[in-house]
């Protein structure tokens, strides 16, 4: 596992470790969420629709089985040609995509099946149909059902964490990052563009923003870090796949052993730590 530090990058020299991160987490060949839930489940049924508006490709959702446990997947979904691209909108999810996951999430807490979300995404999509539908109504919703949902929630960030995007799927008792995945509030071009009036400086901004796995792990706010192969994940998408699996059956393990209200505490108590540095 890559252990630079990230630092300031001096003139002259190579990438930052940062930037790095983010171009191996937008590589075209990287795996999606599609990929792991193929390698990863058995008779993945997918759900369609939130019963409100209509189904988002951007955002998969279904029942499946994990080594003979029955779990739900709520995933983020990009495309990989144009065609995939523009049909999942470019993995930015709308209103009534978080609502089809909200609706698969309730499911499976109803009939005590852990739940699985898989966060790969620039952001949610800001355009105006969504933002005339309720699209922050939509995230905000589904953070506050998260947080109460006395099932096992696993989150693992694949790709881009991107913002509100990714952490409307984001609450769980666990969250995971691949080791190239990355995970902010913004994107280093759009930080850029606001903080140094110039978008170019992209690299500067994600050395900036502590966006890599080991960032985050050492601000207290993810609980692991799956190894890739070297190279990064695109290089042996079956590797990475079963580096994944040991993870989650590591934690769902752990989350089982918890009561119903144990669970929701466990949750409460562990994003309310988050950005304590006094405690």
């Amino acid at each position: 596992m890559d252990s630079e530090q990230n630092g300031p990058t001096p003139p002259g020299s190579e990438q930052h470790p940062a930037w790095r991160r983010v171009l191996l987490a937008r590589h075209p060949k990287r795996p999606h969420s599609l990929d792991y839930i193929e390698r990863l489940f058995t008779d993945f049924q997918e759900i369609h629709g939130d019963r409100a508006f209509g189904d988002d490709p951007a955002i998969v959702a279904g029942l499946a089985q994990f080594e003979n446990h029955p779990i739900a997947v709520v995933a983020e979904q990009k495309g990989r040609d144009t065609k995939q691209k523009l049909y999942r909108n470019f993995g930015m999810p709308k209103p009534e995509g978080y609502r089809k996951g909200l609706r698969v999430m309730q499911l499976a807490a109803k009939f005590r099946r852990p739940v699985v979300t898989f966060l790969d995404t620039p952001g949610a999509y800001p355009g105006i149909d969504a933002e005339e539908r309720g699209q922050a109504e939509a995230i905000a919703r589904n953070l506050r059902e998260m947080a109460r949902l006395d099932t096992p929630i696993i989150a693992v960030c694949i790709g881009e964490g991107g913002s509100g995007g990714a952490l409307a799927l984001g609450v769980g008792n666990t969250v995971l990052m691949l080791e190239n995945a990355v995970y902010s509030v913004i994107s280093p071009e759009s930080c850029a563009a606001i903080i140094y009036r110039d978008s170019g400086k992209a690299e500067q901004a994600a050395a900036a923003l502590r966006l890599t796995a080991e960032d985050l792990r050492g601000l207290g706010l993810i609980d692991g870090i799956v190894p890739e192969p070297p190279g990064g994940a695109h290089e042996d998408a079956d590797q990475t796949a079963a580096n994944l699996r040991e993870y989650l059956r590591r934690h769902l393990d752990e989350l089982t052993g918890f009561a119903p209200g144990e669970l929701v505490e466990h949750r409460y108590v562990k994003f309310r730590n988050m950005g304590n540095f006094f405690a």
